[in-house]
């Protein structure tokens, strides 16, 4: 809102009133509304008419400029700051505060930083935890934020930049757009006298789209990344080459009392030329025929198979009330609007929807993944029961619907029972195929919360098939290294490497690409001294890098140097302390073996018996190997032995395991064990068979 003027006096008094108010985060649009004296919905059109924005927006840019001049302004740190302008959640803060001004709080720290040349620590880093949820809230927000379980050199990179399954990868997708059919579905225009009829044509546009979206032999764009052009001025061709698709749907639509009228194109991008085009006019209680026949007509003339279990899903009606479908389409349109006012708006015409309709499946599908953003972020859940309630009514009346399964998956991950989540998801999306939120669950849970690095993988190149959101030079930077990342995790070197180079090249300042090409390049070249010097730079640049000063330590630990191991060791702990947090608790053996060796046997002792606790909690693929190194801190090295022979039976581990396993100094002792070299061959072998697996999974489905 830098750029709107305020001389307006409305707006000067609004944007006064809320200044009043900006640290207080239960000022809403209806506190406004009643501090100008006027009704909400007066407030609403006044503000819409005169800044093109909704009052919530109004507000939020309000704070997020004063967020930016206490930044300039004050030493305050972003978690402070953003308490300072009524943001209760500093991740989302953070997050609000990127779409915003199109960077992170932290870069306008940096900025003035560099002019005064006065070495002021970013607060952008001052909480690595919210740092880390901040980015995973940019991609799907459908997840909620739960406990790090990978053990791994880098775990906490994937829970940094697991969220960043976004932008073109244009070079990396060519082929499968050119091998699938594949269709974006633009938003639709809004032909009626009465704009207030815009969430109808929404509703046509969205039900086009999903439709095309549950046929599997089509390669379908989230509604996320075409949303962007609903106002844009490029061609048909530039917005195909964004979005790397061969076909490109567009549409206008009008309500008009009891009709709808309907006109459809289908685009050859590749060619620019129509394919096919008509008009449509019908009766609304015939709305869903008509929905029905357009998304058939695109289907043919694209020369898609359709399956029949496919045509049984497109056939289906959601209800026989048109005006229960009415309601539901508006609370839909307020659902796309995350916030709170908005979202329980939602409900209420959900609600009427199902008054109309007992067995609106989809209505009480959506009623609880509005319960599920209402709760998002919370730690405590206020709306979980009916979440639950609402997704056991959608699921009862439609278990073949996959904003049903989807609904329930939300309630597990709300209750954190992932592996309750995950059957849910997957079954989600075999009547979805095109599913873009469903994909993007599955890939974080299978990086994080159930680790799995095949699935992991395939679910992040997948996702980056259909949601091509993002066309910056910044998120295609993170977008490779996402994938840069999920592949090395599985042994890809060569690729993991070649995206990493392809994500600095677009960003040279991505601040987390470096610290992974380090340690990809190690995998490749084994030069543990080098890596150590580059881990070092990096951590210079910004001393307040907690995940980066953890490996720092580390790789001097690997060396057996535990002087300085303990130096870099004993700042981290301090910062740990300060901050009042815990990370990596899988590390904390390493810091018992590095204060033992310097004398510092109390805190040793102590760092032990966290590790402890922390073997018998885990829960992970990696628990055999966790409580491995503990039998051999303890000197039981049968019970070592045995736990790796378990470890060695798990599937899909990370590549790390296999680069670091040998180089741990405590390893060393269990060397002269009759079965070690067997054993670790075992485990050895166990990865790379997994990892063939991989990728003969990968070429079969167009995925590398």
């Amino acid at each position: 809102m830098s750029d709107h003027s305020f001389s307006n006096d409305f707006l000067s008094q609004a944007k006064s009133r809320v200044l009043d108010e900006i640290s207080n985060e239960q000022f809403g649009v209806s506190e406004l509304a009643e501090a100008m004296r006027m009704s909400r919905s007066s407030l609403l059109r006044k503000i819409k008419k005169q800044t093109g924005l909704s009052a919530s927006q109004f507000i939020r840019n309000l704070r997020l400029d004063k967020a930016k001049e206490l930044l300039v302004t004050s030493e305050l740190t972003v978690s402070e700051i953003s308490y300072e302008v009524g943001f209760s959640n500093s991740s989302y803060f953070i997050k609000c505060y990127r779409e915003y001004f199109g960077h992170p709080p932290g870069e306008a720290r940096k900025q003035i930083d560099e002019r005064s040349e006065v070495d002021v620590i970013s607060s952008e880093s001052d909480n690595e935890l919210e740092d880390a949820q901040a980015l995973e809230e940019t991609s799907a927000s459908f997840l909620s934020t739960h406990k790090n379980k990978i053990i791994g050199v880098l775990s906490a990179l994937t829970i940094a930049l697991i969220s960043f399954y976004v932008g073109n990868t244009t070079g990396d997708s060519q082929k499968a757009a050119e091998t699938q059919k594949s269709i974006a579905v633009l938003p639709f225009k809004n032909m009626s006298a009465d704009s207030s009829n815009l969430y109808f044509v929404n509703g046509l546009m969205e039900s086009a789209l999903g439709k095309l979206q549950k046929i599997e032999d089509l390669r379908v764009i989230s509604r996320t990344s075409v949303e962007k052009y609903r106002a844009s001025s490029l061609s048909v061709a530039d917005i195909a080459k964004d979005l790397n698709v061969k076909y490109i749907v567009e549409g206008s639509g009008q309500k008009q009392n009891n009709e709808v009228l309907l006109h459809i194109q289908l685009i050859d991008a590749s060619t620019d030329t129509q394919l096919w085009t008509d008009q449509y006019k019908y009766e609304l209680d015939n709305v869903f025929e008509l929905q029905n026949t357009v998304a058939k007509k695109i289907a043919l003339a694209i020369e898609a198979n359709i399956t029949p279990n496919e045509l049984a899903i497109l056939d289906k009606t959601p209800t026989e009330s048109v005006e229960a479908y009415d309601l539901f389409l508006q609370g839909l349109e307020l659902a796309q609007n995350r916030t709170t006012d908005h979202l329980l708006l939602a409900v209420d015409f959900f609600d009427k929807a199902i008054e109309l309709d007992k067995e609106f499946a989809i209505a009480y599908a959506q009623k609880a993944i509005s319960y599920y953003y209402l709760d998002q972020f919370k730690i405590e859940k206020k709306y979980i029961d009916k979440l639950n309630e609402a997704a056991d009514k959608a699921l009862l009346y439609d278990s073949k619907l996959d904003l049903s399964l989807i609904a329930k998956a939300l309630y597990y991950i709300s209750t954190m029972d992932f592996n309750l989540a995950i059957p849910h998801l997957e079954k989600a999306l075999e009547y979805n195929p095109n599913s873009s939120s469903v994909v993007l669950i599955l890939s974080d849970l299978y990086a994080r919360a159930v680790p799995n690095t095949a699935k992991h993988l395939k679910y992040a190149l997948k996702a980056n098939q259909i949601n091509v959101e993002a066309n910056d030079s910044v998120s295609k930077s993170y977008a490779y290294l996402t994938l840069s990342n999920a592949l090395i995790q599985v042994g890809f070197v060569e690729e993991a490497l070649e995206r990493i180079d392809k994500s600095l090249d677009y960003n040279p300042n991505n601040p987390y690409a470096p610290y992974l090409k380090n340690f990809i390049e190690y995998a490749k070249y084994g030069n543990l001294k080098k890596t150590t010097e580059l881990m070092l730079k990096e951590w210079k640049r910004d001393t307040t890098r907690l995940d980066v000063l953890n490996e720092v330590a580390k790789l001097y630990y690997y060396q057996e140097d535990y002087k300085e191991a303990y130096h870099y060791y004993h700042i981290y702990n301090d910062i740990k302390t300060a901050r009042g947090i815990d990370l990596y608790p899988h590390e904390y053996l390493k810091m018992a073996i590095v204060y033992k060796k310097m004398g510092k046997v109390e805190t040793a002792n102590a760092f032990y018996q966290k590790y402890a606790t922390y073997c018998e909690t885990d829960t992970s693929i990696y628990q055999s190997a966790s409580l491995a190194v503990k039998h051999i801190y303890d000197g039981d090295y049968d019970q070592a032995i045995a736990q790796y022979k378990i470890f060695s039976n798990q599937s899909n581990f990370q590549y790390w395991m296999i680069v670091f396993l040998e180089k741990d100094p405590l390893i060393k002792a269990l060397q002269s064990h009759p079965e070690y070299n067997k054993t670790i061959k075992s485990i050895n072998k166990k990865f790379w068979e997994d990892h063939e697996d991989v990728k003969r999974m990968l070429i079969e489905n167009n995925l590398l």
